[in-house]
């Protein structure tokens, strides 16, 4: 019987744990609440010596980005991305932005606009 194969993808599990430092969800802190939605920008520029991924975030982040877009630029799993994400939101070099507000706030669409959308609907 010959011994398992290893994978020699690079990319796989082994790149992941590395990438991670073999941590496997970002823990409390404001990195806690992140979802597939939420926008992140960037407040510098990377610095010499960062690792690739935390550079490319601080990069692609000029601009606001979600989570997901920015999970599908790098091939990146969102529970990895969010591991790397708190590292940058610890470092404060990150913001995270909700792009809808929180519902208890009483924002959001007003009763006219809604009966109208309905009608609109309706008349299809």
């Amino acid at each position: 019987m010959s011994a398992p194969r290893r994978p020699t993808d690079p990319s796989g599990l082994e790149r992941y744990y590395v990438l991670t430092g073999g941590r496997s969800g970002p823990g409390g802190g404001p990195a806690a609440g992140l979802d597939v939605a939420t926008l992140i920008v960037s407040r510098g520029v990377p610095d010499p010596g960062m690792q690739h991924e935390h550079e490319e975030i601080l990069r692609r982040c000029r601009e606001p980005l979600s989570v997901a877009e920015l999970g599908a630029h790098l091939r990146l799993p969102f529970n990895i991305l969010a591991v790397l994400l708190a590292d940058l939101l610890d470092a404060d070099r990150v913001e995270a932005r909700h792009p809808l507000p929180a519902p208890d706030t009483g924002r959001g669409p007003g009763r006219a606009l809604l009966e109208e959308v309905l009608r609109g609907l309706q008349r299809l």
